[in-house]
């Protein structure tokens, strides 16, 4: 059974060590979603990933004899949770297929922020702080250092939308991470994630149906890879761990550490100043 109580609790070393081995796995994902694009339109990128991610989450949870059952009144969460992940998948494709990897890595980077805003009306003992803000800014600004360089010197149009559409994907997964945290108190992390990714299928077929007719998938070595680690690696190990650690721990705590996704083994100065940041985030009153 489940706790019937609010658990927000600082995560231990041990649950540190986790997160820090999956966002060292998510750090990958800008990358592979643009070796995706190379071979699929966004939204059939977006359909088989949920239908790699359902067969990996879905397993797991077979496994461990948990039922998959939906209760009636779970219904309308998931469909939220459902409908905020639709909006953070394509927006994500649709924003990296419009800009760099770098700008849209910068640009995603931004989520934690949008989860500690979001964490302030929705999570109790989670609430804002100026410490917390000041955190997660000195971390981005770590990120912003590390991949600086690699940015394109010439800013076109184009950029720019698929930079603001990347930040409304970091939006729309910052408030499915807290209404998540929220959800996940009764709802098993396996239940959630199955009936998540099983409600979207249906949503990202209808869609590539109506708006991709014209573009042939392009089955190459290089698109498939970076399809598999989207669907085997991130949304079904990496969802489902972070998903599992949320129910007890405090999202604002566990969220910042991704900032370590796009400067893990890169520039000094930058890995730095994220270390600053998450600790900050993380020291305690």
């Amino acid at each position: 059974m489940l706790e019937k109580e609010f658990r927000n609790e600082d995560p231990p070393g041990k649950i540190i060590a986790l997160i820090l081995f999956v966002v060292s796995l998510i750090g990958g994902g800008s990358f592979a979603v643009k070796l995706g694009l190379q071979g699929f339109p966004p939204l059939k990128m977006a359909l088989f990933r949920c239908i790699l991610g359902l067969i990996v989450v879905g397993g797991i949870g077979f496994y461990y004899g948990i039922s998959m059952r939906m209760r009636f009144k779970e219904l309308p969460r998931l469909l939220i949770i459902a409908v905020l992940y639709i909006g953070h998948t394509i927006t994500l494709n649709v924003g990296t297929h419009l800009t760099t990897a770098s700008r849209s890595t910068i640009f995603f980077t931004l989520y934690p922020l949008f989860t500690v805003l979001f964490g302030h009306f929705w999570l109790p003992n989670d609430r804002l702080s100026p410490k917390k803000v000041l955190g997660i800014l000195i971390a981005f600004a770590g990120v912003f250092v590390t991949l600086a360089p690699n940015l394109q010197s010439g800013i076109t149009t184009t950029y720019l939308i698929g930079d603001l559409i990347v930040l409304l994907a970091a939006c729309f997964l910052g408030l499915r991470i807290t209404l998540t945290k929220v959800f996940v108190q009764d709802i098993y992390s396996h239940r959630l994630l199955v009936w998540l990714l099983g409600l979207s299928i249906p949503c990202f077929l209808c869609l590539s149906y109506i708006f991709e007719r014209g573009h042939p998938i392009k089955w190459t070595l290089e698109s498939c890879a970076g399809l598999f680690y989207q669907g085997w690696i991130i949304t079904g190990f990496c969802f489902l761990v972070l998903t599992s650690v949320l129910r007890k721990y405090k999202a604002s705590k566990l969220v910042v550490f991704s900032f370590l996704m796009p400067v893990s083994g890169d520039v000094l100065g930058g890995t730095a100043l994220v270390a600053a940041g998450i600790y900050l985030v993380n020291k305690q009153r």
